[in-house]
């Protein structure tokens, strides 16, 4: 991997992973506009760490609350139904979906799902869902009502952003709505649900290449990673005062306009279904 190619895809990465359009679907398009070479489930995974770093920041306070609260439930110093400690417990279970999936599916994520016409069929009938959903929300829940119910709902929305197209913030986001939960609230909580399944998914895929016979391109790796830290901190202010007053129809369009062109690619030959994939990505 080049300087470039890490630069563009630092910030496609930054840009996208918050918005309810699929981070992963637009690395792996732009990738095979790099000679033609998949960039891969791990590289994806990697940079996505500076993105999650740029979550943990934004939010520094409201998780330090959580933990703390946490911590003081578990122990019994202060009352079990807290709602920063129920918050954490919520978190906990509704990542556990996402964790099982990913390690029984792994070489599907892998390989066979990052295929471009799955991708551009999630780009758009996963767009319709949310346009939908939206549309027909009550956005009238806030976060301190979330239940356990609600928490694993969440949490096994989250689990379809395996599949590329579908998007781990549209997925929860749209679910939240589903449910009744306002636009912010939503936001908010996929943003911290995402937290420890991004950062564990981000390091087991670090360990594992770090251990590839084939040496990774770590220079643009980094590269990559605090590019996308920085877009992806002014994304999330930005996407959080946007749905304060405004709907997602701009995505839907957005995400049905990218899985036609994706379709016209495909059809004129100048995009293949599966790129090829690196000497560090064969199996």
């Amino acid at each position: 991997m080049g300087w470039l190619e890490a630069l563009v895809l630092g910030l496609v990465q930054g840009l996208t992973e918050f918005l309810p359009i699929s981070s992963s679907a637009h690395q792996s398009i732009v990738g095979h506009f790099f000679g033609g070479e998949d960039v891969g489930a791990a590289f994806t995974a990697i940079t996505q760490l500076g993105t999650e770093a740029a979550v943990i920041i934004y939010f520094r306070r409201d998780i330090w609350l959580i933990i703390k609260n946490w911590t003081l439930a578990l122990i019994g110093r202060i009352p079990r139904d807290d709602l920063e400690a129920r918050l954490g417990w919520l978190v906990i279970l509704g990542s556990v979906p996402i964790v099982v999936l990913g390690v029984l599916f792994q070489d599907a994520i892998d390989h066979a799902l990052r295929n471009l016409w799955i991708t551009a069929a999630m780009l758009a009938g996963f767009g319709l869902i949310i346009g939908v959903v939206d549309h027909f929300a009550r956005n009238v829940r806030p976060l301190e009502s979330l239940t356990w119910q609600h928490g694993i709902a969440y949490g096994i929305a989250q689990a379809l952003a395996l599949i590329p197209g579908v998007s781990r913030s549209g997925a929860t986001i749209t679910a939240g709505l589903a449910m009744g939960y306002q636009r912010v609230a939503a936001a908010k909580y996929a943003f911290l649900l995402a937290i420890p399944a991004v950062v564990g998914s981000g390091f087991f895929k670090l360990a594992d290449i770090s251990v590839d016979p084939v040496e990774p391109a770590w220079g643009p790796i980094v590269l990559a990673t605090v590019v996308s830290f920085v877009t992806g901190y002014a994304v999330i202010a930005w996407l959080l005062h946007y749905v304060s007053t405004h709907n997602f129809m701009p995505f839907v369009i957005y995400r049905i306009a990218l899985a036609a062109l994706v379709v016209v690619l495909l059809l004129t030959g100048v995009l293949e279904p599966l790129a090829q994939l690196s000497p560090a990505q064969l199996p």
